[in-house]
């Protein structure tokens, strides 16, 4: 009998003894599971600030290619602009040389005329005495067809003038023409009731004209 109350006393001890180990137990178990939870959780956090940095890097990225883009298009654009003017400038002064080039080229061929015209003017001017010494040679001889020396040097007299005609030049008309100062040099006055005002009665000695140039003004007497 104490032997039975004995084993139903240990076995009332040892159902306590059991519940305590099975609490701890369950308590055990929780903790573990709760640390368990724990070290997975950053480990998602990490996942996903790995995702949201992958993702910003991206954007920076795309942000940084346009960036790139629009300080290309800029720097090409400014290029261009620069071409262009360059262009523009050199043009105008091609424009403008080429018009300095026409007005030179002009201006020299007007100087190259004049020098022509004023040097034959001075030979022409020079010809001249030649031509009044074979005019008054010819005029001492009352027939000079009929002398053979004086018709020869009659035909060297026309062939002289002839030419200094096709070289342009020509006999300012004096007699009978109203004075100009522009052709005429008037040395003597006479009074004259036949003839009109300011006519020329008499020339002392021819003038000549270059083309529209004269190269020396007729001798005359005008009647008042």
């Amino acid at each position: 009998m104490a032997e039975e109350n004995k084993k139903e006393a240990e076995e009332n001890m040892e159902e306590p003894t059991r519940d305590i180990e099975k609490e701890i137990g369950q308590e055990a178990d929780k903790a573990d599971a709760d640390a368990i939870l724990q070290e997975e959780q950053p480990e998602a956090e990490t996942v996903e600030n790995t995702e949201e940095a992958a993702s910003s890097k991206t954007e920076e990225d795309s942000s940084k290619e346009t960036a790139d883009d629009g300080k290309e298009r800029k720097f090409f654009k400014k290029k261009k602009d620069k071409k262009d003017e360059k262009i523009e400038e050199l043009t105008d002064r091609l424009t403008r040389q080429m018009a300095e080039f026409d007005n030179f080229r002009k201006r020299t061929e007007k100087e190259k005329a004049n020098m022509y015209a004023i040097g034959a003017r001075d030979i022409v001017e020079k010809i001249l005495p030649v031509v009044d010494n074979f005019e008054r040679g010819l005029a001492t001889v009352e027939h000079p067809e009929e002398d053979p020396f004086a018709d020869g040097m009659n035909k060297v007299y026309k062939q002289l003038t002839k030419t200094l005609e096709d070289l342009g030049v020509t006999v300012i008309e004096a007699v009978g023409k109203e004075f100009d100062p522009n052709l005429h040099n008037a040395v003597m006055h006479v009074e004259d009731e036949e003839v009109g005002e300011n006519i020329i009665v008499e020339e002392f000695q021819k003038g000549y004209k270059y083309k529209e140039t004269v190269v020396r003004h007729s001798m005359v007497k005008v009647a008042n």
